[in-house]
C-alpha cells in the first residue's frame, strides 16, 4: 500500500474527504517526525513505539574498489510493534 492508497483508506474508514484525510495523515507523520527530532519517543498504545537511535561513526568498505571509507555518525528511526499490532497479525 502506498501513501495515496493509505489516504484513500483513511478517508473511507473515517468518513472524510480525501483532501482532509491527506492533511490528517501528513499531520500525523509530521508530528512523529518532530517528536523524533527532539529526541522524544512516540508511544501509541496497542500499535507501537517510534524512537530514534544513534549510530556511531564507523569504518566501511567501498564494495566496488574495496577501499576503506569513514561512515559518519547518524540518527536512525526505529519502530517497535506493540502487543495489539502483533496479536492482530497472528
Amino acid at each position: 500500500m502506498n501513501k495515496n492508497e493509505f489516504v484513500d483508506r483513511v478517508a473511507d474508514m473515517a468518513g472524510m474527504t480525501k483532501a482532509d484525510a491527506g492533511k490528517a495523515v501528513d499531520a500525523v507523520f509530521d508530528a512523529i517526525t518532530e517528536a523524533l527530532k527532539k529526541g522524544d519517543d512516540v508511544r501509541i498504545v496497542g500499535f507501537g513505539t517510534f524512537s530514534a537511535s544513534k549510530r556511531a561513526a564507523r569504518e566501511g568498505r567501498n564494495p566496488r574498489t574495496g577501499e576503506t571509507i569513514q561512515i559518519a555518525a547518524s540518527n536512525q528511526p526505529k519502530f517497535s510493534a506493540g502487543k495489539g499490532l502483533k496479536d492482530a497479525l497472528n
